[in-house]
């Protein structure tokens, strides 16, 4: 019955022979699978997949029996070079990684690259996303837009390197965490930015699923507040930090004292503009400070 209505509803549409199809698969509950996705894995020829244990099971589920190929970070390279004499072949051949949308965080990237220097079509599908699906559940009103930052490095200067950026001026950082070294990031953020607010979305889609918003400083409590909390993977959004905050944490007492000399003598309008080329700061923000700080022109 569900491969009948997924031919149903995405039947119409044209799937090319040759055609490698990536394929989100659900990062939790299975119920996400699009009818789409069912419909497309029932055409291929050849589904390459991150572990074949993971993807046979959901083939099996869905009642569909098909040559699996293993293709996960260990061997990419040499596995994309079978999916692309697949396809040079005319066979249809999907991507499935063990959970979400391939090569996000995710082996994929590498046979993408691969298939298009060769000539090859890819065809994505939308589905499953724990970025997206933390995202819409930050409620980050300051945000203009995302910066995806996947797995902080573990240690050493690209983990400082990482963490010094945060939070981002004006835009979501979305990191993830696995479930051992989330007391580490949880530390390491509340001395950094201990007044950023976090939305910490841990086992997104499953059964024990929490989505809670809190400031940097209140993680690690939180954390030890029960022991459940340690386990499962982990979505942590850092929320923007807003042109005020950026305003005040970077004029200094003299950058402050030059601003409200400049629009004691020229318009205000000019004098956030003179500032905002001197330090980088937004204009807006400047012209703000500067209406609130000027004084009447000396006679």
């Amino acid at each position: 019955m569900l491969l009948h209505a997924a031919q149903q509803v995405a039947g119409g549409q044209q799937y090319p022979k040759a055609t490698l199809y990536l394929v989100p698969t659900p990062i939790g509950n299975l119920a996400d699978l699009s009818l789409r996705a069912v419909h497309v894995l029932s055409l291929m020829d050849l589904v390459a997949c991150e572990d074949t244990r993971v993807s046979g099971g959901l083939l099996r589920l869905l009642g569909l029996d098909k040559r699996l190929l293993p293709l996960h970070e260990h061997n990419e390279a040499e596995a994309a070079q079978v999916v692309l004499r697949a396809l040079q072949e005319g066979q249809r051949v999907a991507y499935v990684s063990d959970a979400g949308t391939p090569a996000v965080s995710d082996p994929g990237a590498r046979l993408v690259h691969l298939v298009q220097q060769a000539g090859g079509r890819v065809t994505p599908l939308p589905g499953p996303s724990s970025v997206t699906t933390a995202l819409s559940a930050a409620g980050d009103v300051v945000a203009q837009g995302f910066h995806f930052m996947g797995f902080v490095p573990a240690k050493g200067a690209a983990r400082e390197a990482a963490l010094a950026r945060l939070p981002l001026d004006g835009a979501s950082a979305v990191l993830f965490e696995a479930p051992h070294r989330v007391a580490a990031l949880a530390r390491d953020l509340a001395q950094r930015t201990p007044g950023a607010r976090l939305t910490l979305a841990r086992e997104l889609t499953k059964q024990f699923e929490e989505v809670v918003s809190l400031l940097a400083q209140d993680w690690p409590a939180w954390l030890a507040a029960d022991a459940h909390r340690e386990k499962g993977e982990y979505v942590v959004v850092v929320h923007a930090r807003a042109p005020e905050a950026l305003a005040d944490e970077a004029l200094s007492p003299a950058a402050m004292a030059v601003l409200e000399a400049l629009a004691a003598h020229v318009p205000v309008k000019l004098a956030a503009s003179l500032m905002a080329d001197l330090t980088g700061l937004p204009r807006k923000v400047l012209y703000e400070h500067a209406l609130l700080t000027r004084r009447p022109p000396a006679d």
